[in-house]
C-alpha cells in the first residue's frame, strides 16, 4: 500500500502531513501527486470528500519550497467557486506549510480590498481566490499574473453551475502559457471537457471513481410526501422534516439541511428554532462575518443543525457530519452528489435523507439516473401521520360533478322568452312606444316584482326570489313602461 513517504514530497511538507495524523493517501492523492511533482498537467475526477484539496496542496507546496515571490506577482494561483471553499483551501495550506517560509493571500468577497492589497503588495507565494474578486484586483491594477507557475482550478463543475466559466477563460489568458495546470472536478460536463482540451497540455487523467457517484459509506433514503392541500404543503413538509430528525434520535450528532432557495433556508431555520431545535442558516446573502461565525460554530460542535443553500455544499469540510437532509430535491442532479458528500467523509458512515413531493419526482428520477441506483423509499417516522385531504378541500373523482355556472344570464323556466313576450303585447302598442317611455320612471310605476329584480342590479337574472318567479328577469336598473305593462296584465289574468 502506498504511503505519503513514498511520494517524494518535500521533507518539511511530509513532516506536517505526519503530524496531522495522515499516513496513507487517498486514491486521488496517490494518483495526482506524482505527476504534479513531475511538472505535468493533471486532470483529476473524483467524488466530493475524497481528498482532492490535499491532492493539489501537497505537490504545490513541494514545488514552491524554493524561490521567492515578488510584489503583486503571486507564484501560484488557486481558483475556488465559493468563499467557504477558498477558506478551506487556505486552512489546508496553513496546516501543511507550517515548516515552510511561504506566504499566502486569500481574496474573497466580504473582506476589505485595502487589507488584501496590503498583503499582495508584500508578495505572496500562494494566491487563493474566487474568480470575481481576483478580476476586481486585476482591473484595479493591484495584481499581476504573469509570474504564475502553478494554477489550480478546484470544483470546476461548480464553476460551470455558477456561471464562472467566462471568468475562468479570461484568467487562463492572463497567466503564462508555460504554467502548470491542475484541474479538479467531480463531474465532467461537455463544457468542462472543452476547457480542459483548450487550456491543459497532455494532462495526466486520474479518475478514481465513476463520475457523479456517492460514497458507498452513505446510507441513502427518500421520504415521499404528498400534501393535503397546496397552501399547506410547506408547513406539512417542515413537520415531516422535524419528525425525520426526531426519528434519528441520538444517532444524529449534527446535520446539514439543504434547500434550493435562500428564502427557504431562512424559513426552515426559523421554524426549527421555533420548535426548540439548535439550528442556524447560511447562504450567499448573509454577511460574511455571520457566515464565518455560523460555520465556526458548526465545526466546533456548538451548533447542531446547519440549514444551507448550495453555496455551502462544496465549501464545508467537517469530517464528522452524521446526517444530510435534502429539504428539496436539487434541480441539478450533480448537486445531489455534492450535498450528500458532506457526510460519510474519510471512510466514516453517514446518512442522507431526501424529502420528495409529487412535483419533484421527475428531478428525483434524474438523480437516480445519474448515480445509477434507485434510492430506497422510507416509511413514515413513528408518531407522524401523513396529511389527509379534508372532506371539503377537493371533490373526489367518483363524486358527481356540479354543473358549471355560466357567466351569461340564464332565464328561469317561468320566464317568457322574447316571442311569448311579444305575443302578450296589446295590439295597439307600437314599436315607437319605447321612445315614449320615461327614462326616469318612478318606483311606483314599476311592478313590485320588477323592482325586486332591478334592485339586484346586473345579476338579477341569475338568481330569482324563491317566493315568486313570475317577475321580469335581468332587466337592469331601468324597466321600460310598455314591458312593465305586459307583465302587469299577465299577473292580473
Amino acid at each position: 500500500m502506498t504511503k505519503f513517504s513514498d511520494l517524494n514530497l518535500n521533507p518539511k511538507v511530509l513532516k506536517a502531513v505526519e503530524e496531522a495524523g495522515y499516513e496513507t493517501p487517498t486514491p486521488i492523492q496517490a494518483g495526482a501527486i506524482p505527476p504534479a511533482l513531475d511538472g505535468r498537467d493533471v486532470l483529476g475526477i473524483a467524488q466530493t470528500g475524497t481528498g482532492k484539496t490535499a491532492g493539489f496542496t501537497l505537490p504545490m507546496l513541494s514545488l514552491l519550497a524554493r524561490g521567492r515571490a515578488r510584489a503583486r506577482m503571486p507564484r501560484s494561483l488557486v481558483l475556488c467557486p465559493t468563499r467557504e471553499l477558498a477558506a478551506q483551501v487556505a486552512e489546508n495550506f496553513d496546516t501543511y506549510s507550517k515548516y515552510l517560509k511561504l506566504t499566502k493571500a486569500l481574496l474573497i468577497g466580504g473582506v476589505s480590498f485595502k487589507e488584501q492589497e496590503q498583503i499582495i503588495d508584500k508578495g505572496v507565494d500562494v494566491l487563493i481566490a474566487t474568480p470575481g474578486r481576483l478580476l476586481d484586483h486585476f482591473e484595479r491594477g493591484k495584481l499581476i499574473l504573469s509570474d504564475v507557475k502553478v494554477m489550480v482550478v478546484d470544483e470546476a463543475d461548480r464553476m460551470l453551475d455558477m456561471g464562472f466559466i467566462p471568468d475562468i477563460e479570461r484568467i487562463f489568458g492572463l497567466t503564462p502559457f508555460t504554467r502548470q495546470t491542475l484541474f479538479f472536478s467531480a463531474t465532467m460536463a461537455p463544457e468542462i471537457e472543452r476547457i480542459t482540451n483548450t487550456f491543459l497540455s497532455s494532462p495526466e487523467r486520474i479518475e478514481v471513481a465513476r463520475q457523479a457517484t456517492a460514497s458507498e459509506t452513505i446510507e441513502q433514503g427518500v421520504a415521499m410526501f404528498k400534501p393535503s392541500r397546496r397552501d399547506r404543503a410547506d408547513s406539512e413538509k417542515r413537520k415531516l422534516l422535524r419528525a425525520l430528525i426526531d426519528a434519528e434520535g441520538d444517532k444524529l450528532t449534527n446535520a446539514i439541511i439543504f434547500c434550493n432557495r435562500k428564502t427557504d433556508v431562512d424559513i426552515v431555520a426559523k421554524s426549527l428554532k421555533k420548535y426548540g431545535y439548535d439550528a442556524a442558516p447560511i447562504h450567499g446573502d448573509l454577511d460574511q462575518s455571520q457566515r464565518t461565525r455560523t460555520l465556526d460554530g458548526f465545526r466546533a460542535g456548538s451548533l447542531r443543525i446547519l440549514v444551507a443553500s448550495d453555496v455551502a455544499a462544496r465549501g464545508l469540510d467537517v469530517p464528522s457530519v452524521s446526517h444530510v437532509f435534502n429539504f428539496d430535491v436539487p434541480g441539478h442532479p450533480e448537486d445531489y452528489v455534492h450535498r450528500i458528500g458532506r457526510t460519510g467523509r474519510a471512510g466514516r458512515d453517514g446518512k442522507a435523507i431526501t424529502l420528495c413531493n409529487p412535483r419533484d419526482e421527475k428531478a428525483l428520477s434524474a438523480v437516480e439516473n445519474l448515480i445509477q441506483k434507485e434510492i430506497p423509499k422510507l416509511d413514515n417516522p413513528d408518531g407522524y401521520d401523513a396529511p389527509k385531504a379534508d372532506a371539503g378541500d377537493a371533490p373526489s373523482e367518483d363524486a358527481p360533478k356540479k354543473p358549471r355556472r355560466s357567466r351569461s344570464r340564464r332565464k328561469s323556466d317561468d320566464t317568457p322568452d322574447r316571442q311569448d313576450t311579444a305575443a302578450d303585447k296589446p295590439e295597439d302598442t307600437k314599436p315607437e312606444a319605447q321612445s315614449d317611455a320615461k327614462p326616469d320612471a318612478k318606483p311606483e310605476d314599476t311592478p313590485q316584482d320588477a323592482r325586486k329584480s332591478s334592485s339586484r342590479g346586473r345579476g338579477g337574472g341569475q338568481k330569482q326570489d324563491s317566493k315568486d318567479k313570475s317577475g321580469p328577469v335581468g332587466m337592469g336598473d331601468h324597466l321600460p313602461s310598455f314591458i312593465a305593462k305586459s307583465f302587469d296584465e299577465r299577473m292580473v289574468s
